[in-house]
């Protein structure tokens, strides 16, 4: 009994303590961002001369962004693995869906999107394998945008999202930020990150975003070594600023 007191005491002692404090308040700080992913995705499209193609990877609830979206051909992918009811146009995982084109089972081999959302797996693994695959599918003058690029705490970094005791409880950004990182390093492709709403990552084939990244031979990629260096490993940038780089070019 005596140190299931003790066990008490602690929790508290952690819950009230200032890494607690610092970590939620990182999270009160994206929740109330201005600036959503859907804004950052509208203006985009908005700069297109012709009817938009949207493709929304990890749909979950449509309220919180799909439906925000003004485009005039939307259609999403998820395979209805975290609700009991799939609103998804494809309901299949993202391999499977851009596989299934591929062998001219859905779509057209030649379909191709303007802007191609990735908010599905959190993990580095497979958000860098949709990065591919979103790559082979857009225009030319298209672009990719991301969510989850720009975790505030190493908590909300965390690996797995069901150990929620911890500062980020419930929030959690995966390891995005690593996929986004190592994309950033090819030279043929631009990106840089927005600092709003957990981190809107956005990709170019053309416009100029921000320099390709040159990482050392014995990089690490550990989210401390991503907080001491995140404006350039993220090129962090203000929705303002990157709407300048953007104006700039269309």
């Amino acid at each position: 009994m005596l140190e299931f007191l003790k066990y008490l005491r602690f929790g508290k002692a952690f819950y009230k303590s200032s890494f607690y404090e610092t970590a939620r308040l990182a999270s009160v700080k994206e929740l109330i961002s201005e600036v959503k992913r859907y804004d950052i995705i509208n203006f985009l499209l908005g700069k297109f001369d012709r009817r938009t193609s949207y493709l929304e990877i990890g749909l979950r609830d449509p309220e919180d962004n799909f439906y925000r979206v003004q485009s005039f051909f939307k259609c999403s992918v998820d395979p209805g693995y975290e609700q009991e009811l799939n609103m998804a146009t494809y309901k299949m995982t993202s391999d499977e869906f851009f596989q299934a084109i591929r062998e001219g089972e859905i779509l057209s081999m030649d379909k191709r999107w303007d802007l191609i959302f990735i908010d599905g797996s959190h993990l580095a693994s497979q958000v860098y394998k949709d990065i591919q695959n979103a790559l082979e599918f857009l225009n030319e003058d298209g672009f990719i945008v991301l969510h989850d690029v720009n975790p505030p705490s190493q908590w909300h970094a965390r690996e797995s999202f069901n150990f929620k005791f911890s500062p980020a409880r419930y929030y959690w950004n995966g390891t995005v930020w690593k996929a986004f990182v190592k994309i950033r390093e090819r030279e043929d492709l631009f990106a840089c990150c927005i600092d709003t709403d957990w981190g809107v990552g956005v990709i170019s084939k053309q416009i100029p975003l921000g320099p390709p990244l040159s990482l050392s031979p014995d990089f690490f990629f550990d989210f401390k070594e991503l907080e001491k260096h995140k404006k350039k490993y993220l090129e962090l940038v203000s929705f303002e600023d990157f709407q300048r780089r953007v104006n700039l070019y269309l």
